[in-house]
């Protein structure tokens, strides 16, 4: 689950982890009473008015403007709510921004300058341990920084069975090249974000970037946190922030059905049980010319109204030309499967795609017999091989 900056920051700070003070605002009238509040609570002079979506980016896209007063928030505000916001990380439609972050500015004057550094912090699946990605370079071209100066990017792999050490902490302060009080200011606060990420069962979190203040604080001026979905039952209150907005519509009612449900651009529709048995369907289908539309797997309970949630959520799809349905019968038997196929299949009507079933497994002679005899256009199949000549058969028509 994505969590938005401000969210971000909330668990953040719960770590002891420096932020800088702000505040959300849907409207351009409250934007002004944050900035208000911000000044009579800290002092300060200027604003980022930041736009709330989860995209990386939003500096390029025109998301992020600093304001000098109320009257510039209030007119900044106004021009990020509602618009389409459209980073290298949107569909070409843009996101659309219905709250901004009003947070003070931390690029003050001060003894030094201010400088900039990246920090992230995800699984490393091949290595089966966590791993800290580090630069000096940080800043909006953080992406421009790893493409063309691969080694200002530094990494960090963390034993997750002992965890973050405090040589690893010493060892990536020296890599940023930090010395005297900003290198023990820099110590603490690796270690508090390696806490959260392991704290809040992170899959990944992105400060871009680290700020050395003109004072030498260490502050995460900006933020992005992704929780992991299957951890979501041991932080009950992090679940309730999940911003369905944000989501694409089709997953998300997927997801109130129990269907694992992810949409893609090709054209045939994909109803499959088994993550893995998805996988080799989404490949097959590419072997016999067409191009996978979404994953969607049903589970092992799937029902009849399972079925027919399934079949509307990848009906939604218009570049949808076939539905291609490949149930192995362990958990479930095959035969109810059919059945759900049939009686989706008449309830839903005017189905204008083709559709191939082919399931394998307990009672599927009998589940061929249903769909054979259903007196609808529907096309059985028993291997891969047939279902995937089929496929390739009424897509060519």
């Amino acid at each position: 689950m994505n969590l938005h900056e401000y969210q971000a920051k909330e668990l953040f700070s719960r770590y002891g982890i420096s932020v800088p003070h702000g505040k959300l605002a849907y409207t351009p009238d409250e934007a002004v009473s944050a900035m208000e509040q911000l000044q009579a609570e800290t002092g300060t002079n200027w604003v980022v008015v930041k736009a709330q979506v989860h995209a990386g980016g939003r500096g390029k896209g025109g998301g992020v403007k600093l304001a000098k007063n109320t009257t510039e928030v209030r007119e900044k505000a106004g021009a990020i709510l509602g618009m389409h916001l459209i980073t290298p990380q949107t569909s070409a439609e843009g996101k659309l921004v219905r709250k901004v972050l009003i947070a003070e500015d931390m690029y003050v004057p001060g003894p030094s300058e201010p400088k900039e550094y990246y920090l992230s912090i995800l699984t490393d699946r091949a290595k089966g341990c966590n791993v800290i990605i580090y630069s000096t370079e940080g800043g909006m071209d953080i992406e421009h920084v790893a493409e063309v100066t691969p080694h200002l990017v530094h990494k960090e792999w963390i034993d997750p069975t002992v965890g973050l050490q405090a040589f690893q902490a010493r060892r990536i302060a020296t890599n940023l090249g930090l010395s005297g009080e900003v290198y023990k200011n820099m110590l603490p606060f690796i270690a508090q974000v390696y806490q959260a990420f392991v704290g809040e069962d992170a899959s990944l979190i992105e400060i871009n970037p680290v700020l050395k203040t003109s004072d030498n604080r260490i502050v995460a001026v900006d933020g992005k946190m992704t929780i992991d979905n299957s951890a979501l039952y041991r932080h009950k209150e992090v679940a309730t922030w999940r911003d369905f907005d944000e989501e694409d519509p089709t997953e998300v009612e997927a997801g109130n059905f129990n269907l694992n449900y992810v949409n893609l651009d090709g054209n045939v529709g994909c109803m499959v049980n088994g993550a893995g048995l998805a996988m080799a369907t989404m490949d097959i289908i590419k072997l016999a010319g067409g191009s996978p539309a979404n994953f969607l797997d049903v589970g092992g309970k799937a029902s009849a109204e399972t079925v027919e949630a399934a079949f509307r959520i990848i009906l939604k799809d218009p570049s949808v030309k076939a539905i291609l349905i490949n149930i192995f019968g362990g958990i479930v038997r095959c035969d109810r499967i059919a059945n759900g196929v049939v009686e989706a299949y008449k309830k839903l009507g005017n189905i204008n795609v083709p559709i191939i079933v082919r399931l394998q497994g307990t009672n599927a002679e009998l589940a061929k017999q249903i769909i054979d005899e259903s007196g609808l256009q529907v096309h059985s199949a028993i291997l891969l091989k047939e279902a995937a000549e089929k496929v390739a058969q009424v897509l060519a028509q």
